[in-house]
């Protein structure tokens, strides 16, 4: 390598390191029309397009990486996995890679939990469960392998027996938060199935406390004021209702609260003639980082911006795109971003679900969210969510009256029939005879519902509260007009 090109590898890793994405990849663009043999250039390469979301330009560069010898290639076709599973609905093409990551590696566990959890999303509990046994096999007590198991497991019999055991001896064997985390929050599903509630809800407190110290000193809990103050300025900003234009919208947008039934009415109208399920998508949330001075730089953008906003929006949802036929973006808070949705697309249709809001709290509580979604650490900060989330869609309700659906969940699996038949008209499509066959049905789930929605509809999760509800009184006070 000459001086200039030292100079130039020098350049691109200060970038990157830097996070200037962009220039980054700029400069190891440029390094590697002079040094293409560089493979750990190529993989640095494919990282900030990934970061960038240049996914195709990224699976190139990872390629390009492999053909030249890059190190720990069974790393490589791990990202190239996650990459074609996430990002571009591939999901034959994600299981390939995470295969030859594990023909190189046998006992690569990263690869081996990935692929597990590629089984899950598409249903296959068996081959999912062998994975994860794979993986403990491996690495016996591995704290995600055996959560992921726990997970999968009937929740009563010997087996779901044995698995409580283990993992309330791993919690108390174990210092590491994370690992806390992940095995508390399976231990508490396991005893909430089996009617230990007390023991359940505790699994669960414990297990928010380990998600917390996990998540460090950088950290930022959930700031009630914040979240307020943003809610606010939404309905300030977007005070006044968009005029439609006769396009139709390439999505219909669900939305609502995490736990509130999403990804079942995702699945429901996935087995429709005329829609493609997309999933949980982060096109519209990743929109606000895009616009500087957002949300009051959204409420009316000039021609040139509009069109930006809108062509990311189209290019990410090319992947998941069948013709003539819409696609479902399942991102419970896009509620957050109507406003902006009916200002890319003014004849977007809504569709909200809803949920006893105590049932929901409790879900939300028993579920391993991330540090994006600190309210769910605690039930009274996800309480005040839900009432900002509340207050949000009455103001965009009183905006759009005849564009947003409300699908009650407890309705739904009660009288399933009228709701959807409702639903259907409001999106202007025919009744099939088959939605309703939807847990039959093959194909991809990517939340945290995707056993539940494998399951013929029932409405024994409405109601669950009650078995909390002192609980919930120590935790919200009185439960008058929650109830």
């Amino acid at each position: 390598m000459d001086a200039e090109s030292a100079a130039l590898l020098e350049q691109a890793a200060e970038l990157r390191r830097a996070g200037r994405v962009e220039e980054a990849i700029a400069a190891y663009s440029d390094l590697l029309k002079r040094e293409p043999d560089l493979a750990d250039s190529w993989y640095n390469l494919g990282w900030l397009q990934r970061q960038a979301r240049q996914y195709e330009l990224a699976l190139h560069s990872y390629a390009e990486a492999l053909k030249r010898g890059v190190r720990g290639p069974e790393e490589v076709h791990l990202n190239r996995a996650v990459i074609l599973s996430d990002h571009l609905a591939r999901p034959a093409e994600a299981e390939a890679e995470l295969k030859a990551a594990l023909a190189i590696n046998e006992v690569y566990v990263p690869a081996l939990l990935n692929l597990g959890n590629l089984h899950e999303d598409r249903g296959d509990r068996a081959a999912a469960r062998a994975t994860y046994e794979r993986a403990l096999a491996v690495a016996p007590n591995h704290p995600l392998a055996l959560a992921r198991l726990a997970g999968i497991v009937e929740p009563k019999g010997d087996s779901a027996d044995r698995l409580i055991g283990r993992l309330e001896g791993e919690i108390a064997a174990t210092r590491e938060p994370a690992a806390r985390a992940d095995l508390g929050f399976a231990l508490a599903r396991l005893l909430d199935a089996q009617g230990e509630y007390d023991k359940a809800f505790a699994a669960a407190e414990a297990a928010n406390l380990a998600s917390r110290e996990a998540f460090g000193r950088g950290f930022r809990p959930y700031d009630r004021a914040a979240q307020k103050a943003l809610v606010d300025r939404l309905i300030s900003a977007f005070s006044k209702p968009v005029a439609r234009d006769g396009e139709p919208a390439p999505a219909v947008f669900i939305c609502g609260m995490f736990r509130s039934g999403s990804t079942l009415v995702e699945q429901i109208l996935g087995g429709h003639s005329a829609i493609v399920s997309g999933g949980e998508l982060d096109l519209i949330p990743a929109l606000p980082g895009r616009i500087a001075g957002y949300p009051e730089a959204a409420s009316n953008p000039d021609g040139a911006e509009l069109e930006s906003w809108r062509r990311f929006y189209l290019d990410g949802l090319a992947p998941y795109r069948r013709g003539q036929a819409l696609v479902t973006d399942k991102r419970p808070d896009n509620f957050l971003h109507i406003g902006l949705i009916k200002t890319l697309f003014p004849d977007a249709k809504i569709v909200h679900t809803r949920r006893h809001q105590l049932d929901n709290l409790i879900s939300l509580h028993f579920l391993h969210l991330g540090p994006a979604m600190p309210y769910g650490l605690d039930l009274d900060d996800s309480a005040h969510w839900y009432d900002q989330h509340e207050r949000l869609m009455a103001h965009w309700k009183t905006l759009y009256p005849d564009d947003i659906f409300d699908v009650d969940y407890d309705l739904l699996v009660r009288e399933p029939e009228p709701v959807l038949k409702g639903l259907l008209s409001f999106l202007g499509l025919d009744w099939e005879d088959d939605l309703l066959h939807f847990h039959r049905r093959a194909g991809t789930v990517k939340t945290a519902s995707v056993w539940q929605v494998r399951e013929p509809l029932h409405a024994r999760s409405s109601g669950r509260w009650k078995h909390y509800r002192d609980q919930l009184e120590r935790a919200l006070g009185e439960l008058t007009g929650r109830e």
